[in-house]
């Protein structure tokens, strides 16, 4: 996406020639710095939704790897499987840590943060853990056709799969315990 400083500054510099040539308050330096402010805002807050959507690519993409070879509909067995897989995978990290770790010392940030993460996502799993449907055999179909973008995410059906074996239908992109 061009941005809006570069628009500016062509159309300052046809009107002007040169813009360091600019008064330090005249409209053309205001439009230039508000030009300038805009696309550092665009910029935060487009890292910043890249951010917050980064938990809900890797784990679409972990159930992408899961069905790579797989062409029909999974059993709900293999589902819990792959949940279950998806669950573990900080594990090795873990108990990396944990070993590192000398009695009687406080625990490392990064294994509070994972052991943290685990705990909410256990508690999900209980609730209605959230996934991409990889029992519809349309829906595996586009799952595997999947480019890695987040755009592309709006044409898969999404699941929440309970424990207990129940599932039900969710959104895009997940809202709470819908």
């Amino acid at each position: 996406m061009p941005s809006k400083f570069h628009k500016v500054q062509k159309r300052v510099n046809k009107k002007k020639g040169n813009t360091t040539a600019l008064h330090e308050n005249s409209r053309d330096a205001l439009r230039l710095r508000s030009a300038v402010a805009r696309d550092d805002r665009v910029a935060r807050l487009g890292a910043l939704r890249e951010k917050h959507n980064e938990p809900h690519m890797l784990r679409v993409l972990h159930f992408h790897d899961v069905i790579a070879d797989d062409q029909e509909p999974l059993s709900d067995e293999k589902v819990h499987e792959a949940i279950n897989s998806y669950l573990d995978r900080d594990n090795e990290t873990l108990d990396d840590l944990r070993a590192e770790r000398r009695p009687g010392r406080p625990p490392n940030p990064k294994q509070t943060l994972l052991e943290q993460q685990r705990a909410t996502e256990q508690r999900e799993y209980e609730y209605g853990f959230w996934m991409p449907d990889m029992q519809d055999a349309n829906n595996l179909a586009k799952l595997k056709e999947w480019k890695g973008e987040w755009v592309g995410l709006g044409q898969i059906k999404f699941v929440r799969v309970e424990k207990a074996g129940r599932v039900r239908e969710s959104a895009f992109p997940p809202k709470g315990g819908a």
